[in-house]
């Protein structure tokens, strides 16, 4: 057997969770879910849906008249950072854990789904006072730290949308995917640690936005601590 079919036959290969995980799995038999699913699709993700608050309820599960450009809960109208977290602050959840983290030198903080909800809800407001609105598009620009999932839901929260940038990418990267979404707000960092060396993002989203100048206002989240350039009136 040549290395090509090895791999097809390791894509084959099954690999079953012991007893004991499968116990306490939310789904203790994914092939009976599966034929519930396909026996009645819309029936099936009506009563998943049932999970989710909603502001306003569906007219329509499933509309396929456009395939394969399918619309999901028709008329429906719901926000996700609600059901992420707005309402767990209203139950026994409040204090527990919500997001753990660890940096690539060994720091931690956790996040309990109250204080996850407090940095969202003022974030969120700094993002309206920089006059963002729903439809806009904000583009995030840093490392893996705990600024960018608050980042991503603020943005959700006002019903923008967030358009996360890898923090690897060149300035030219950047530049075409903060051009393509028209965004006028870029959030990044100082720097980011990448395989235990320090990267400057901030210059490098400078020089993206000179290549790409929508960009009105710039948030730098302080992660790194080294020295980087602020233009004053536009970097926060």
């Amino acid at each position: 057997m040549d290395r090509h079919e090895d791999i097809i036959a390791a894509e084959h290969e099954l690999y079953p969770p012991p007893p004991e995980v499968v116990e306490q799995a939310y789904i203790k038999d994914y092939d009976e879910v599966y034929a519930h699913a396909m026996a009645d699709i819309e029936a099936f993700w009506a009563e998943r849906a049932q999970d989710l608050d909603w502001f306003a309820p569906w007219d329509k599960v499933l509309d396929d008249s456009g395939a394969p450009f399918y619309k999901w809960f028709v008329g429906a109208q719901t926000n996700i950072v609600h059901n992420a977290l707005d309402r767990h602050v209203k139950t026994w959840r409040k204090n527990k854990i919500a997001m753990i983290w660890e940096g690539e030198p060994g720091d931690q903080r956790s996040f309990s789904y109250y204080r996850l909800w407090q940095e969202v809800n003022k974030f969120a407001n700094v993002l309206r006072s920089l006059g963002v609105k729903k439809g806009d598009t904000v583009t995030i620009y840093m490392g893996r730290v705990p600024e960018l999932p608050i980042a991503m839901l603020a943005t959700a929260k006002i019903g923008a949308v967030h358009s996360v940038v890898y923090g690897g990418f060149s300035e030219q990267a950047l530049a075409d995917r903060i051009h393509d979404a028209q965004s006028r707000v870029l959030i990044t960092a100082d720097g980011a640690w990448l395989r235990g060396k320090t990267v400057n993002l901030k210059d490098i989203a400078d020089e993206a936005i000179h290549r790409s100048p929508v960009v009105e206002h710039v948030v730098v989240v302080k992660r790194t601590g080294q020295d980087v350039t602020m233009e004053q009136g536009r970097d926060y």
